[in-house]
């Protein structure tokens, strides 16, 4: 089968796409905001004329910046717990919650990248590709294509090539793979595995059903940002959708690309899961295909849950949402006043239509985790 259309350039390729991506108009622009000045963005254009590969693209040019521009100037660090019981020798199928277009795998990839392991190949839809230039440049950090809105024939045969080519890459070719839990992000904060994802994974399975999923190596990844990246967008995109017309625009995607990368997230956690395998006997528990990818789905879910780590914030939009203090301890002075800060600039933002729907939208996206956490069964 045929990857082409949809694989990350090779190495052989990366010098030429490089090329591409100097000779665009928008990101030479891209650049210049980034670095600010003109001999800073010759350097750097200097510095990329000469990458020749990917692992060369990554470490002389991106982890360098997600370190200095992202991590250094809109978090309050970045930390993770479960890598270090992870093989290095092998590759995995990381399954994540979904809140920031990029910052989700890029972070993940730049903490894979510090302990010493070969990042992952990341899912990107092709709804998100609206540029040349963001093809070339998502491409060039090893991402594959998910094709999205196709009629029904297309789409089955797209998830056939999409289903193929993540299991050669992980059980073939010894290169781990990312792609998120769901379609798009999660903008109302409860984090759910969506079953077409579970079942487009299975098409390319030729042995028994556990076995198909057992060779995939599946990892639970739980991302946490104390801060919701683009908090503001989404509630005010979910109220447009509920009591108003709204239709999405692709310019809609690459604005929030934009504050994702730029809006303060406070504290950020990856807390990866141990490989769904061995366990796979007590997870799916039917030789029914739909059943098998409900039960798969849950548990992927309860594992994020499990591992989301909750902040102040959680605790406090839970007891608001409820009118209790059964949290208080959680909580100090300081908290209370940015998070109600942080509710007056929703409201300010939005500025038109119900406030009070609004702050209550708000509220459930910063529940929505704890609110999971509750509902599962006592250890």
């Amino acid at each position: 089968m045929s990857y082409d259309d949809i694989r990350p350039y090779h190495d052989d390729e990366v010098n030429h796409y490089i090329h591409e991506l100097l000779k665009d108009e928008v990101f030479g622009k891209v650049l210049m905001f980034i670095f600010q000045t003109e001999p800073k963005v010759r350097e750097i254009r200097q510095t990329l004329a000469d990458i020749q590969t990917v692992d060369e693209l990554q470490t002389k040019f991106m982890y360098p910046l997600i370190n200095s521009w992202i991590i250094s100037r809109t978090t309050n660090g970045v930390t993770c717990s479960g890598l270090d019981a992870l093989d290095r020798t092998q590759s995995y199928l990381f399954i994540s919650n979904h809140r920031d277009i990029i910052l989700d795998a890029a972070l993940m990839n730049y903490i894979i990248f510090n302990a010493g392991m070969k990042t992952t190949e990341i899912a990107i839809g092709n709804n998100l590709l609206i540029y040349n230039w963001i093809e070339y440049a998502v491409k060039l950090n090893r991402a594959f294509v998910v094709k999205r809105n196709l009629p029904a024939k297309e789409l089955f045969a797209a998830s056939q090539q999409l289903s193929a080519y993540i299991r050669e890459s992980i059980t073939r070719n010894n290169d781990s793979v990312w792609i998120a839990q769901r379609e798009g992000r999660t903008k109302d904060g409860n984090d759910q595995t969506q079953s077409a994802l579970i079942k487009m994974l299975n098409l390319s399975n030729t042995k028994s059903l556990i076995e198909g999923f057992r060779d995939l190596k599946i990892v639970p990844l739980a991302i946490s940002y104390e801060r919701e990246p683009c908090g503001i967008s989404k509630v005010e995109e979910i109220y447009k959708r509920t009591y108003e017309t709204y239709v999405k625009k692709p310019q809609d995607d690459l604005k929030s690309m934009a504050f994702g990368l730029i809006k303060p997230k406070g504290r950020v956690h990856f807390a990866f899961g141990a490989p769904v395998d061995a366990q796979l006997d007590d997870i799916i528990r039917t030789d029914n295909v739909n059943e098998a990818v409900v039960q798969l789905s849950e548990y992927i879910d309860s594992c994020i849950y499990l591992n989301y780590q909750l902040r102040p914030y959680n605790y406090l939009a839970t007891d608001m949402l409820r009118g209790e203090n059964k949290y208080a301890a959680m909580i100090d002075a300081p908290v209370r006043e940015k998070f109600n800060e942080m509710l007056d600039d929703l409201v300010a933002t939005i500025n038109s239509g119900d406030a009070a729907i609004q702050r209550d939208l708000f509220l459930k996206m910063y529940a929505a985790p704890l609110l999971n956490k509750e509902k599962l069964p006592a250890e």
